[in-house]
Formats: C-alpha cells, structure tokens, sequence
C-alpha cells in the first residue's frame, strides 16, 4: 500500500509546484502550452524510445495484454454511446473523452505501481505498447484531421512517421527486436531528456489548473463524469470479468490485469488536447478527478484481489 501513497503523493507534489508557477504566472501567458510542447516534442519520445529499447518481446505479448485491449475497446465504445449524438457530431472532442475514458496513466504512475504493488515494472510495458502504438496513433490521427492537418488518406497512413512520440516509439522497437545492446554512452543522453517528461507533464497539467473548477457544473459536465466514472470503475469491472472468466486469469495475473486498467487518466491526453487546442478542460478535469478516486480505488483492488 506505501507504493500506491507514494506515488500519488509524487504526482500530488509536482502538480502543486505546476500550479504555484502557473498561479503567479512565473513562465508567462504562454508557459504551459510551451511546455506542453516540449513534453510532446522531446522530453516524451527520449523516454518511450528508452523504455522500450529494453523490453522483450516475451513481456510484451501476453494475457493480461488482451485483456487490456478488449476493456480499453469496449470502455470506449461505451463512451461513445452514451455520450451523447452531440459529441459523436465533433471527433475531436469525442475523441478526447474517449482517451480521458480509457487511457491509463501507464508511465509516471503504471511503473511505480507495477513495481511497489505488482512487484514488476515488466508488467506495465505491454500497456504502454498498446497505448503509444495503437491508441495514440488513431487519436492523434483523429485529432490531427479535426484541426485540419489531413486532406488525403496518405498523410494519415503517414500521420505515425511524422509524430515524434511515434518515431521514440519506433527507433526503440527496433532496438529491442534487433536485440542489439547500444553502448551506456548513447542510451544517457535520451535517459536525462526523458526523464523530465514526467515531472514536466505533471508540471503543464499543474501549470492549467488556476481558474480552473472540475467539481463544477459546465457544457461538458455529463462527458467529464461518465469519462471518469468509466476509467475508475468501469474499465477495472470489465477487465476482471474478461480475465477471470473469459482467459481464466487468476492471482497474480489477474490482479495485474485488473490494476493496469484502473490506473487513472494520463496526463498525455492533456499534453495532446493542448497541443491540439481541443476539449482542454475536459481532458484537464477528467484527469485531476480520475486521478483523485483511483488513489482510492486501486488500494481497494489491491486488498480485494491481492
């Protein structure tokens, strides 16, 4: 239990120090959407090309990764439904309530709870996979395309190679498949560049949160709860029924299927939303809130199944 405090306690920390800054406006009127881009442009590529240049393909391809998708996909058709024909009618911001409703926050806050909790930081690598492959891709290509970026399906199929957290992703895929071993010396520079991307996510999201009310009433009121409500307890429902009954997942495994889905909202997808100047609150307000009851929620998983 210490593992999951401390870790919120972390997150909590840093998105404090995030609103002091943008409170007293020490980086100026533009300050957090520069660093939202400097986590979306640098700092996030350096740390995924890291942490997968390391990974195994046999940490990566397992059951609890099945059960990931098939939640993530059927939590995100259900936002769809029930959010309403009005959001269905804007893609960008169905698509951010989309990803506040089942985008896990698999980096800053999956690795300290799959190390303190699941008592193995491997256990985290097939999500985030999923998520900077599969999920981010189809997002970012929907978001790129509603900002009108895209006019022909060729810059779409391209979207991926011009992203730079798919290109971090990509360089890192191929040193792990390749199985070649880069000398200490080339893998520091990108460690020191990726490891600010946390704190300075947390940092941006902080940086947002002056004026800003996610208990409060507003247009997008109805998407930021069932948003939440679907990442907290909706998602961890679905994922321990497909893996106890439908891959026979128990102990361990099962938890670790379970506790991956119920990680609250990334702070990505405000890093993507602000970068793309779309549903900015919902995406900050779905994550502050989510963020708040999973600190509740996953102690409560851990005790029930571990």
């Amino acid at each position: 239990m210490r593992g999951v405090f401390a870790s919120f306690t972390t997150i909590w920390a840093l998105t404090v120090v995030g609103y002091l800054i943008g409170r007293y406006g020490l980086l100026g009127p533009h300050g957090t959407a520069v660093t939202a881009r400097l986590v979306f442009f640098v700092a996030a590529p350096a740390l995924l090309f890291t942490t997968l240049a390391r990974a195994g393909l046999e940490q990566i391809f397992t059951p609890a990764l099945a059960v990931f998708v098939v939640s993530t996909v059927l939590v995100a058709v259900c936002y769809l439904l029930l959010a309403g024909r009005e959001v269905r009618a804007d893609p960008a911001r169905a698509t951010v309530g989309v990803l506040g409703a089942s985008y896990v926050n698999a980096a800053n806050l999956g690795l300290p709870v799959a190390a303190y909790v699941l008592g193995d930081v491997s256990l985290v690598a097939p999500v985030l996979l999923f998520q900077v492959l599969v999920a981010t891709p189809l997002a970012l290509a929907v978001l790129d395309r509603a900002a009108g970026r895209s006019g022909s399906v060729g810059r779409l199929v391209a979207l991926p190679v011009r992203n730079p957290i798919m290109l971090g992703c990509a360089a890192g895929l191929v040193v792990a498949v390749s199985g070649w071993q880069p000398p200490v010396e080339m893998f520091r520079p990108f460690e020191l560049v990726g490891s600010a991307a946390v704190p300075l996510a947390l940092l941006a999201l902080g940086m947002s949160l002056p004026g800003s009310r996610p208990l409060a009433r507003g247009a997008d009121l109805r998407e930021r709860w069932l948003a939440v409500g679907l990442k907290v307890l909706g998602q961890p429902l679905v994922a321990y029924a497909v893996g106890r009954w439908g891959f026979g997942l128990t102990g361990p495994a099962l938890l670790a299927a379970v506790v991956t889905t119920a990680l609250p909202t990334a702070q990505n997808i405000f890093v993507y939303a602000t970068r793309y100047d779309r549903a900015t609150g919902l995406a900050r307000d779905t994550i502050v809130l989510s963020t708040v009851a999973a600190a509740v929620s996953l102690v409560v998983i851990t005790l029930l199944l571990g």
